[in-house]
């Protein structure tokens, strides 16, 4: 039987269970509004999902949520991402890599800077 999001939030300690939880719900949200491939997602493609539903859920407040909850960069969705991935929440491809969450934005740029009341 796998770990619940929860658990694994909290045995892994980086991360709070809520950016865990919308990690997970960004994947879906990526998948249904942003793919363009079918049943398979890559790390800025998600990035970019992960993004607009930050922006849709918490508006002018998601880096101030993400952040709370340790997520500062876009390599902190790939850490997300691949912890699950070990938990047999999500699936990677072969060809992807952690790395490919590497400065995929600049968070005060999307966050702050880009926001439009």
């Amino acid at each position: 039987m796998r770990k619940s999001l929860e658990e694994i939030a909290k045995e892994d300690g980086r991360y709070s269970v809520q950016v865990t939880k919308f990690v997970y719900e960004g994947l879906g949200y990526t998948m249904k509004e942003v793919a363009d491939e079918p049943g398979h997602v890559s790390g800025p493609v998600l990035c970019k999902g992960l993004a607009e539903l930050a922006l849709e859920k918490w508006g002018r407040e998601a880096m101030l949520v993400l952040n709370t909850g340790g997520v500062k960069t876009t390599r902190d969705f790939g850490e997300i991402v691949y912890l699950l991935i070990k938990q047999k929440w999500m699936k990677a491809q072969p060809t992807d890599s952690i790395d490919d969450f590497n400065d995929v934005y600049d968070f005060k740029t999307v966050f702050k800077d880009k926001y439009k009341f």
